[in-house]
């Protein structure tokens, strides 16, 4: 059998050529075979053979087939050492304690032959050698990985001799060579690049340590080996630490002591060789081989010292931080030199050894990349909780070590020809300069504490503020390096310091000194640089921004995390320092303005072909780079930095507030004047330019200066034309076709849309300031539109800009006269001819589009002239409906943000109604219900703080109509009639945009009509640009029926839909929007929108007092049909089988091509349930001309977005997210403040965000106002009401709303699943005691879940403690009359049960959901059923669980007893499978390693042992807790004899 397996391990394993000629893929294949087999032998066959293999000095093989004898030694112990590591993992625990003993000197005794092999070999030529370089060191690492297994299984208890046979010297039988005694440094390095010799056994003692340390203390081996094995090795190998701590410490000092002596002696023989003029290929062979030998003798010595660093690394990670920390009582050691104290024989287990004083001196050593790794194992130090005394040692002697780190560098540079260039200095030492700026960031951010707790600094006075004066300024310094990494690397501590208030915020302003330098780096590091230029190496430091990134795609990626995280530091610097700030911003400015304020330099490789330069020239990057800085800075100056109005408050009126007021003032004005007098020629400068002026509007907020001039460039811009081209470069041929094109170009298009948007966001920011110059700017704006070169989205943009001034206006009748003269027109529109005509019916609507006459004649929707027509009849009706819903958003915003909250009432009433109620503002908080406002407000009650709600009466009956028509043309009949066209049907496909979207992107996709876009493939060969109706009517029905549901939505949102004024016609409103033929005919992607854009909104805006009137008509039918449609929808993915999907399921839900039009429209003739049931499995998709993969992408998005769209509305309507969770959150915030008696935290929010100094906020950080109180007393009680109204009193709503939930748990989607556990935790807390709920949620929701648990779907991955908590949630409630918190947080309360009736003791927060909820009273006994018939469960185990859990009522206890009976149910549903659901994709079983089921079974790999550690140190402990104990107590003293 050897033999055999020798020619395989031979035949596997030969490379050589004069081999591959006679080594067939055959006896390849039958070699693996071999091998393989040989792995599955009994253990008492192979390990003899394996043993035998080990301990072996040589393999070699000889064969017929072979000339030579081949040399196997090296892949024979390999392969022998693999088998028996396998073995120790599955078979060493059932060896007995002889054979584990025999097993285990096997491989320390190979550990010694190969020690002795490389002793012997390197007294010889080491060419000579059986085993090459490589060959040693991978079966030196082979060994140690063997002995670290062994170590992890025995030590200490079983190998306690575990240091004796590895840390003595060889002579001892040990494997630690000590060079000093052993050998000459000469003969030690003589092998050559790699060669380790006689140091083969360091090698292996080291590795073996790091093996150990790495997998007792890393988090990704908790499942590998024991918590209690862990905790035994850790505690031996600080118990004998003493045995090799001070052999590391020896070798490391010895080691580096060769490398210095080596290192200087090549230096004397380059300066020798400089002083002759020679170089180093002019040498003679004696210098040569001199020269080779300190160069042999410096990378060997090198690696023995980053090998002890890599081990020591991992000490600093995680070991004790005594090991490489010298204790308070150590002696002090020189910083110039590496010396091992004197060894204290092991009576005392204090560490001596200053290892840190090491690591610092070994960051001036770069051979073997030392620096790189000492600078790392001082990172990870830096990370731990080191004590003040520690890190003070650490923070002053750094900044001298890396002085002399770069004093050693630059000698070296000097030294060497070939490093005078600075940029190859740099790229050299970049992982070191990285690592540095890590460490040093990690030190500060680590022990903020430190810092802030200290008087002296925070004080700035005394030896230790000048410390870290030092140390910041060392850091500070480190920003000055070229490549972006470095500033990264301290971005997050520089964040931490600004945010700790202590230290920010404190009198002596201890980070004013760095701030500048700070904030100048950052803004340098912000701007981006052409990647190409990298590339074709005209970079200035191309070199080193290549090492520093692999591709653009790394730079791009670390650029914008870059300016991610530096906003946030921008803004806490300008609330610190504002007059820093603003001289810093008016100093790169000033220099910006005159280095690129017209294009310099223009690289004519940037410039087009009409002289304008391209968005990547220099100039333009640079501004572009500069506007995010300028941005944040000017947003986070604070008020009293800028505001001279607040003259009465004494905090604005502070002398050093005033002086910085002054500057900032003055600063301010001059950088404003200086972009307003900026007039730019290029388009893309001018496009900057508008981004600076949109930042202005911070500083506007306080102090308007210029603030008109600045709005008018902006107004100016929105008609910017293409600029002629430069004569000097521009040819005859190109004037004559810029004069000829009317199209503007891409630039200039987004020029205008930029100034659009600049000047919406200043009008939002301060519209007040500009009401003075209404009438000149709405005389500006009718100039603008009768230059008929207005774009379109510049006419929104500049009603919007005006409707955010008219907002402000103060008289409410003349802000709702202003803004229906600036509406007239798009009303206009509306109530035009030509629009009555288009929507006075469904044939007119059709003909309005152009579909029509697609039947009729079939060209007209490619002739340019009707296309034209149609477009502009759309565009106008659209762009009116458009307008009004842009402008109508912006006014509801006003409304809400005006000093009343929105509240329909004034101001003095709300005040009056507030007097005397003074709210608990827990969560146990009793708010009125008597709110004059609840109810129905007349419109022009609305219209004092809304002026856009007078236009309601106006806007509705065209916007129903148009609605309506939309909807309809998705009816079964008339989509038989579209499919059936090969034209027309495409009014029913999906848009191309909407492929691309259903499609994952990634950065390098330049959209739709870009390379590789979906342009053009819906129909085929066109697109939405193109002169064709086809492939417009898709993208012009989504754009209308959103526009539809979203004025809806901004109806409700106003209160206009519960008006008195509207009641005529909202029975006309109810048959659009809740007619169950529109429903049924939406596809999914139309449901999901009418949820998101209506439903959801109409739900949170409804009165309380108008629940029954306005929303039953709306929401019986919506849930009757979203029950059914989500049914049809998910059945074909669930199947009807208990784990298994339906075998038909791809073609089920497959989409509806072109190709199938025709037999889908004769099903859709038929109508009824057939059409229907096929239609909601498909999401009712026709993609058209698309590819199957697009099909099935946008079918799976439709379907996951409606189910995630409905479950996100329910949770919003139930407090669980949006506007009304943050009502509750602030309750608990203040219920927090309330309990711990401050009232700081109700100033405090995310730390993410900047807050003003004694201004309450919520707890997502945005401001709260002086009417909050009234405005979350509304919200609370329709929290409260809604709740009741759609669980409890209309059955319809609650019965089919319920039921959709509980189906949705079923179905195959995480993100669905979790949000509808939460969903169903509530209905329990609202419904659990009422006896008609009992059957949905006991029989049926609790099965759902129990099935979910037991079958173990790979989708629910990670969401098993959240059903777990729904089903002891179900169980707690209906059976053992427990009532829990709120979302079965908390232990079990238990209720009194009567004994004679049965019944429990009804909960007191009964009518309390968010507090708890009720139980039901009379127990079901539904879960008791469910339980007992599960497989392997019987009802004895379900009694024996009740028992449990009426005992232990914590969460924990309760949830790990259920999740015990389901593991039983669960094994054996799995060996009923036989292993059939493991392999069904998302449905499919999870397996072991993924159940949380299983959790607590899974066994280590390393498991525990028997003999309990006794070591010295707890035997002395137990002595001197036995001797404290004898001592007399104060009583025996004094007793009587």
């Amino acid at each position: 059998m050897e033999e055999n397996l020798l020619r395989a391990i031979a035949i596997s394993s030969a490379s050589s050529p004069d081999f591959l000629n006679v080594i067939s893929s055959q006896n390849r294949q039958e070699a693996f075979t071999t091998l393989e087999q040989f792995k599955k032998l009994d253990d008492s066959i192979r390990m003899p053979i394996v043993l035998n293999f080990i301990q072996s000095n040589n393999h070699t093989f000889m064969s017929s087939n072979f000339s030579t004898a081949i040399d196997i030694t090296a892949p024979t112990k390999l392969y022998a050492l693999g088998v028996l590591q396998s073995f120790f993992r599955k078979g060493y625990d059932k060896l007995s304690d002889v054979d584990r003993l025999s097993l285990r000197n096997s491989v320390v005794n190979a550990a010694r032959q190969l020690l002795a092999f490389n002793t012997a070999d390197n007294t010889q030529n080491a060419s000579s050698s059986s085993l090459s370089t490589d060959q040693t060191r991978i079966l030196a690492m082979k060994i140690a990985t063997l002995l670290a297994d062994a170590t992890l299984r025995d030590f200490p208890q079983r190998w306690t001799n575990l240091m004796e046979e590895l840390f003595l010297p060889p002579q001892s039988g040990g494997l630690w060579y000590d060079p000093s005694v052993n050998a000459s440094i000469d003969d030690i390095y003589i092998g050559g690049a790699g060669h380790y010799g006689p140091m083969i056994g360091i090698k292996m003692c080291l590795e073996t340590l790091r093996l150990v340390t790495e997998d007792c203390t890393d988090s990704d081996f908790n499942s590998k080996i024991s918590t209690k094995r862990r905790n035994d090795v850790l505690i031996g190998l600080n118990e004998v630490k003493s045995r090799f701590l001070p052999l590391i410490f020896n070798l490391l000092s010895s080691q580096y002591s060769v490398v210095c002596g080596a290192v200087n002696t090549l230096g004397e023989m380059n300066t020798y060789l400089a002083s002759q003029n020679r170089s180093e290929s002019q040498m003679s062979l004696e210098e040569r081989n001199a020269f080779d030998a300190q160069i042999r003798k410096r990378d060997g010595a090198g690696r023995i010292v980053a090998d002890c660093l890599l081990t020591i690394e991992k000490f600093c990670q995680s070991m004790p931080l005594d090991w490489m920390l010298v204790q308070s009582n150590g002696s002090n050691r020189s910083k110039d030199s590496l010396s091992i104290p004197q060894s204290n024989n092991g009576c005392d287990n204090r560490n001596d050894l200053d290892f840190l004083s090491a690591l610092l001196h070994l960051l001036r050593e770069d051979t073997a990349d030392i620096q790189v790794l000492a600078v790392s194992c001082l990172g990870h130090l830096s990370k731990r909780k080191l004590d003040f005394d520690h890190w003070m040692t650490l923070i002053s002697t750094l900044p001298q070590a890396v002085m002399g780190a770069n004093e050693e560098s630059s000698k070296r540079a000097a030294q060497c020809s070939q490093m005078n260039d600075s940029s190859k200095l740099l790229v050299r030492q970049l992982p070191f300069h990285r690592g540095l700026s890590s460490m040093f960031a990690n030190i500060i951010s680590a022990h903020l504490a430190h810092i802030s707790t200290n008087d002296s600094m925070v004080k700035n006075r005394g030896p230790q503020f000048h410390t870290l004066s030092n140390y910041l300024n060392l850091m500070t310094e480190m920003l000055s390096h070229p490549s972006p990494r470095i500033c990264q690397e301290q971005i997050n501590t520089w964040i931490a310091l600004l945010r700790e208030p202590q230290i920010a915020k404190c009198k002596t302003k201890i980070l004013r000194p760095y701030m500048e330098r700070v904030v100048i780096a950052y803004m340098h590091h912000v701007v981006r640089f052409r990647w190409d230029d990298v590339d074709e190496r005209i970079h200035q430091q191309w070199e080193l921004m290549e090492a520093s990134y692999d591709d653009t795609e790394e730079y791009e990626s670390s650029v914008n995390e870059l300016r991610s995280k530096s906003s946030l530091l921008f803004r806490f610097v300008s609330n610190i320092e504002p007059g820093l700030v603003a001289t810093t911003i008016h100093t790169k400015l000033k220099y910006l303005l005159s280095a690129h304020g017209f294009g310099d330099p223009r690289d004519t490789k940037y410039i087009d072909k009409i002289g304008q330069i391209r968005q990547q020239s220099d100039a333009v990057l640079q501004f572009e780079g500069f506007y995010g800085p300028m941005e944040n800075l000017l947003h986070g100056i604070p008020e009293w930095a800028i505001n001279e109005s607040k003259t009465n408050d004494p905090s604005f009126m502070e002398p050093y507030r005033v002086e910085i007021r002054r500057t900032v003032r003055s600063n301010m004005g001059e950088i404003i004047n200086m972009v307003i007098s900026w007039n730019p020629n290029d388009t893309w400068l001018k496009f900057r330019r508008a981004n600076l002026l949109d930042t202005f509007k911070w500083y506007w907020r306080y102090e308007p200066l210029n603030l008109l001039s600045g709005v008018e460039i902006l107004l100016n811009y929105l008609t910017e034309t293409d600029p002629q081209p430069n004569t000097s470069i521009a040819t005859p041929s190109l004037k004559d076709s810029v004069k000829s094109n009317d199209r503007l170009s891409d630039d200039i298009i987004s020029l205008r849309k930029k100034s659009g948007v600049a000047l919406i966001s200043i009008s939002k920011r301060v519209p007040h300031l500009l009401v003075p110059w209404l009438a000149q700017l709405s005389e500006k704006a009718k100039a603008l539109f009768d230059t008929q070169t207005l774009l379109h989205f510049n006419e929104m943009q500049l009603f919007e800009f005006l409707s955010c001034v008219a907002t402000a206006v103060d008289d409410p009748i003349a802000r709702s006269n202003f803004l229906s003269d600036v509406l007239s027109s798009s009303i206009n529109t509306l109530e035009s001819p030509y629009v009555k005509e288009g929507i006075y019916s469904f044939e007119n609507f059709m003909s309005f589009l152009g579909i029509s006459q697609a039947s009729t004649d079939p060209s007209s929707t490619t002739n340019p002239d009707f296309v034209k027509q149609t477009k502009k009849n759309f565009e106008q009706m659209f762009s009116a409906l458009n307008q009004l819903l842009s402008i109508g958003k912006r006014c509801n915003e006003a409304a809400k943000k005006r000093p009343n909250g929105g509240i329909p009432l004034q101001e003095n009433v709300i005040l009056k109604q507030l007097e005397g109620f003074i709210p608990d503002l827990s969560l146990n908080a009793e708010f009125p219900t008597n709110f004059p406002d609840e109810g129905a407000v007349s419109l022009s009650d609305l219209a004092i703080n809304d002026p856009f709600v007078p236009l309601w009466p106006r806007i509705l009956p065209p916007l129903l109509q148009c609605l309506d028509f939309t909807l309809q043309m998705w009816h079964p009949e008339v989509q038989a009639q579209l499919l059936a066209n090969p034209i027309q049907r495409y009014v029913l496909a999906i848009s191309d945009d909407e492929v691309y979207l259903a499609q994952k992107q990634d950065s390098s996709n330049s959209g739709v009509f870009g390379e590789g876009g979906t342009a053009g493939s819906v129909v085929s060969g066109w697109d939405r640009r193109d002169a064709n109706l086809a492939p417009k009517w898709s993208g012009w029905f989504n754009e209308l029926r959103n526009t539809c549901f979203q004025l809806l939505g901004l109806m409700t949102s106003q209160r206009v839909l519960f008006a008195p004024e509207m009641a005529g016609i909202y029975e006309q409103f109810v048959a659009v929007v809740a007619n169950p033929a529109h429903l049924r005919s939406m596809e999914h992607r139309h449901l999901t929108q009418y949820l998101k854009q209506f439903i959801e909104i109409m739900l949170v805006s409804c009165p309380a007092s108008l629940y029954s009137s306005h929303l039953s008509h709306i929401l019986r039918p919506l849930f009757e049909h979203i029950q059914s449609r989500l049914q049809s929808t998910w059945n074909p993915i669930i199947g009807g089988g208990f784990s298994t999907p339906s075998l038909s399921t791809s073609e089920s839900t497959k989409a509806l091509f072109t190709s199938g039009c025709d037999a889908a429209a004769k099903v859709a003739v038929c109508g009824g349930q057939e059409w229907f049931d096929s239609y909601y499995r498909r999401g009712g998709l026709f993609v058209g001309d698309a590819d199957s993969s697009i099909g099935d992408s946008c079918v799976e998005k439709a379907r996951v977005e409606l189910s995630r769209s409905f479950s996100d509305v329910i949770q919003t309507a139930l407090a669980l997210k949006g506007e009304w969770a943050l009502v509750l959150a602030n309750q608990a915030k203040e219920d927090q403040a309330q309990k711990k008696n401050d009232p700081s935290k109700l100033e405090t929010g995310p730390k993410s965000q900047i807050f003003s100094e004694g201004k309450s906020v919520n707890a997502d950080g945005t401001p709260r106002n002086k009417f909050h109180i009234a405005i979350e007393a509304r919200k609370n009680l329709r929290i409260h009401k809604l709740c009741h109204f759609l669980l409890l009193e209309d059955e319809t709503i609650a019965g089919y709303l319920t039921l959709s939930i509980i189906q949705c748990v079923e179905y195959p989607d995480a993100y669905l699943c979790r949000r509808c556990t939460k969903l169903c935790h509530r209905i329990l807390e609202t419904v659990a005691w009422v006896q008609r709920y009992t059957q949905l949620l006991g029989q049926r929701l609790f099965t759902i879940v129990v099935k979910a648990l037991v079958t173990e779907p790979k989708w629910m991955v990670g969401l098993e403690w959240e059903m777990i908590s729904l089903l002891r949630d179900l169980y707690c409630r209906l059976v053992l009359g427990q009532s829990l918190l709120c979302g079965a947080q908390g232990p079990g309360m238990i209720h009194t049960k009567n004994a004679s009736s049965g019944t429990f003791e009804q909960a007191k927060t009964v009518n309390k959901p968010l507090q708890g909820g009720g139980i039901l009273c009379n127990p079901s006994d539904y879960p008791r059923q469910i339980l007992a018939e599960l497989p392997g469960v019987s009802v004895e185990a379900v009694i024996q669980m009740e028992s449990i859990l009426n005992e232990k009522l914590a969460a924990k206890n309760q949830k790990d007893e259920l999740r015990d009976l389901l593991r039983v149910a669960a094994e054996n549903i799995k060996e009923s499978e036989g292993g059939r659901g493991e392999d069904i994709g998302a449905m499919g079983r999870a397996t072991e390693s993924e159940s949380l089921l299983n959790q607590n079974c899974r066994k280590t790999d390393v498991s525990d042992i028997p003999e309990k550690l006794v070591t010295q140190s707890m035997m002395m402990k137990q002595q001197q807790k036995q001797n404290d104990n004898d001592i007399p107590s104060i009583g025996s003293l004094f007793k009587t004899i």
